[in-house]
């Protein structure tokens, strides 16, 4: 290729293989000095500035502008300064670091002349406070040393008067000891004493079981014969008054009897017969003639008017018996309707007696129902308590709680219920407001926890400043106290509940109450943890990249520092504590367990009670049986008997009015025919007697016959109804004689005699078996 320009021509030709020439206006020359030519003319070869291929602008444009620069420092030829360049910033900066060094030492050099001078006056100063300080505590100490002096005389005085005092104070202490020993010993022998109430107690309610329901079966039977003599006493009542009523009607009938019997003689004294006509006996004789001819011709008038006047007769009888059956029907039928009434007077009495018994039956059931179900889950938490207690007592046996605590124990207990009644704020030991979830943990968890196990709980700092004054004052022993409000505690790393294995914090261990106490768990505990073994322990300790403080489960603790402390027998010693903690818990437990069996105890008492009630209710149930029975009798039966008694009388009156009717009718009808035939009877008799009445001045023949014989019969009928009505008074006096009224009020008073000896023997026998009673609850 050959380029022309101003300078020359420019050429190069390939001339064997990959070897070329380079040419000038047709001149050769070396490669290089061909480029240097080039590069003269500001043609770069490598930059390749010159020609512009096809593709060489977007290429250019598609670069990075790093390559971009790249680009501009080789076509500007910076970049073969580069090196020169680098060299020479090295320099510099190297000759700025030795500048900076050198005045930063000049600079330190100066600062530690000024140094020594503060330095050296400060030394002096320090030597004449130093001085002064020596003197003033000189003079503070022989200051101390006097008043301390003066103050070892004044306390020498008080301690000879508190020594005085101590030893008043100790005999009194002796002889209170000795009233306590004493006291001890009256309540074991009170207690003793109470075991044997208890048991006598208890045999005595057996006995009391087995006596009070006779005393209950005895009562019973009191009041039942109670209300018989009661009722036999009213019995007589009437009965009396019955035998009275009896002999004023007797009385009556007799008087009324006596007056019959005069009316009587005073009737045939007054009705003497009187003979107005007295026939001859010739004129008799006529009569007799005459009679028996007027006979003859009427005899088929006589036979006629005979049996028509005797079914007459027979239906007048029939006619007065059914108006006397429908007079007792009447009669019958009002008793009837007064039975009913009172009847039904008497059933509702019983209904009323039913329902007040059922109610009462009722809420007895109820009583009984509650007392029987107190009673019921009394003798189950009995059972229940004692089955419990059994247990406790078994524990407080194997943790030989029988030894007595020692009084150095007793007074710190006295001490904390001190201080717990007097300052609000105070929850108790540590100790004694946490216990382990397991017994495996006790070990750990006290050799965690340290000397925090005795340290006392309280809400303020404040409160616990109070403690210790109070302590003071008491000479209690020294005890440390952790105020919830100003304690610094770390926050529970999350993570260690993570580490997997048997790795555990060691307060997810415990178990704490009240909740307000974590706090101070958390300042005892902090991020504690509890391993099964010690290996496992020794590699959470010192293994990973963050140290943590373990614990194993026989006692051996890994702390941060690397100090390593194993369970000593005196941290299992410390251990026991809980269990110690246990056995008061046990101790709380049969306090509670005794107290709740007495309260129990009381209510299983109420056995004979609810034997009484279910006596009662017994008795009152058997009395509604037989009321209801007597009632369902008195319905069922009686009236339904009083009813159909009632519809019968209803029917057969029905039935007699029509009788009545016919009979009425007929015998209307037959008195038609008998004056019909009694009137041609006196035809044909006033024919044959007419001379014979003309003879004796009368009309016809029925004067004289109707004038003797009806004064007859008038005197026969009223000496006849003398005669019934005398029959009749005369039967009921024989009837009421024959009634035995006294005899009935003697056997009421032969009954009420014999009740009331047996009522008088019941009392007895129930005063008896009262005081049985009585004496078995005494």
């Amino acid at each position: 290729a050959v380029v022309s320009t101003q300078s020359g021509h420019y050429g190069r030709g390939t001339i064997i293989g990959n070897g070329s020439e380079y040419r000038i206006d047709g001149k050769v020359l070396s490669p290089h000095e061909y480029q240097a030519k080039l590069e003269s003319l500001g043609i770069l070869i490598k930059a390749k500035n010159f020609l512009v291929f096809q593709g060489a602008v977007e290429s250019i444009a598609m670069k990075t502008p790093k390559e971009r620069t790249d680009l501009f420092e080789q076509i500007s030829r910076s970049d073969e300064l580069k090196e020169e360049y680098d060299r020479l910033k090295e320099e510099m900066n190297k000759a700025q670091e030795d500048t900076n060094f050198s005045f930063h030492k000049r600079k330190g050099i100066a600062a530690e002349k000024r140094e020594a001078r503060a330095e050296k006056e400060e030394a002096d100063k320090f030597q004449t406070l130093t001085k002064d300080l020596n003197d003033t505590r000189l003079e503070f100490q022989l200051f101390k040393l006097f008043h301390t002096d003066r103050k070892i005389n004044g306390l020498k005085d008080e301690i000879a008067s508190i020594n005085k005092q101590l030893l008043s104070e100790n005999r009194r202490k002796d002889k209170v000891e000795v009233q306590l020993k004493n006291k001890k010993a009256d309540i074991a022998k009170i207690q003793r004493e109470q075991q044997v109430l208890d048991k006598n107690v208890k045999s005595k309610e057996v006995e009391l079981n087995l006596k009070r329901p006779k005393y209950i079966k005895t009562k019973e039977k009191v009041a039942h014969l109670q209300k018989k003599v009661d009722n036999t006493k009213k019995q007589i009542t009437k009965a009396e008054m019955a035998h009275e009523n009896h002999q004023i009607v007797v009385s009556d009938l007799e008087k009324e009897l006596a007056e019959v019997q005069n009316m009587i003689e005073t009737y045939e004294e007054d009705n003497v017969e009187s003979q107005e006509i007295e026939l001859e006996d010739a004129q008799m004789q006529e009569y007799n003639t005459l009679k028996e001819k007027a006979s003859q011709q009427t005899t088929s008038l006589r036979q006629t008017l005979t049996k028509i006047k005797r079914q007459q007769q027979s239906d007048e009888e029939a006619l007065e018996q059914t108006k006397q059956k429908k007079t007792d029907l009447d009669s019958r039928q009002v008793q009837l309707n007064e039975q009913k009434t009172q009847l039904e007077e008497r059933i509702a009495k019983l209904e009323q007696y039913i329902n007040q018994n059922s109610q009462t039956v009722n809420k007895l059931k109820l009583d009984k129902d509650k007392l029987a179900a107190e009673i019921r889950i009394a003798n189950q938490r009995h059972a229940e308590i004692q089955s419990s207690l059994e247990g406790v007592q078994s524990e407080l046996r194997d943790a030989k709680v029988d030894k007595h605590e020692s009084a150095r124990n007793q007074r710190r207990a006295e001490t904390l219920e001190s201080m717990k009644r007097l300052f609000p704020g105070v929850h108790g030991r540590l100790i004694d407001l946490c216990e382990p979830v397991h017994r495996r943990y006790q070990i750990a968890i006290t050799k965690v926890l340290g000397k925090n196990m005795d340290a006392i709980v309280v809400d303020t700092e404040q409160c616990g400043r109070d403690c210790i004054q109070y302590m003071k004052e008491q000479r209690s022993e020294p005890s440390t106290f952790i105020p919830l409000d100003t304690i610094q505690v770390k926050p529970t790393n999350e993570k260690l509940r993570n580490l997997g294995g048997s790795a555990k914090l060691v307060i997810d261990v415990i178990r704490y109450d009240p909740p307000q106490i974590k706090k101070a768990l958390q300042y005892a505990c902090g991020n504690s943890l509890v391993c099964d073994t010690m290996e496992e322990a020794r590699k959470l300790c010192f293994s990973g990249t963050e140290r943590h403080k373990a614990v194993a489960l026989d006692g051996t603790l890994f702390s941060k520092s690397g100090i390593i402390s194993g369970g000593a027998s005196d941290i299992k010693r410390k251990a026991k504590r809980w269990d110690e903690k246990a056995v008061d818990g046990l101790k709380r437990s049969r306090d509670r367990y005794l107290e709740e069996l007495k309260e129990l105890n009381i209510i299983r008492r109420k056995e004979p009670e609810l034997n009484n009630l279910t006596s009662q209710i017994n008795g009152l149930e058997t009395r509604l049986k037989y009321s209801k029975r007597d009632r369902d009798s008195s319905i069922d039966q009686t009236m339904a008997e009083y009813n159909k008694e009632s519809t019968t009388i209803e029917n057969e009156l029905e039935d007699l009015n029509p009788v009545l009717e016919n009979l009425e009718k007929q015998i209307e009808e037959r008195a038609e025919k008998v004056d019909e035939n009694q009137g041609k009877l006196n035809v044909v008799e006033d024919q044959v007697f007419k001379g014979f009445c003309k003879s004796l001045g009368i009309d016809n023949i029925r004067q004289y016959e109707e004038k003797q014989l009806s004064k007859q019969q008038e005197k026969a009928k009223k000496r006849l109804e003398f005669a019934n009505h005398q029959s009749k008074l005369q039967s009921q006096l024989d009837f009421e004689k024959r009634r035995n009224t006294k005899g009935q009020v003697k056997k009421y008073e032969d009954q009420l005699i014999a009740d009331e000896t047996a009522l008088a023997d019941l009392e007895k026998r129930k005063k008896y078996r009262l005081r049985l009673c009585v004496d078995t609850t005494a």
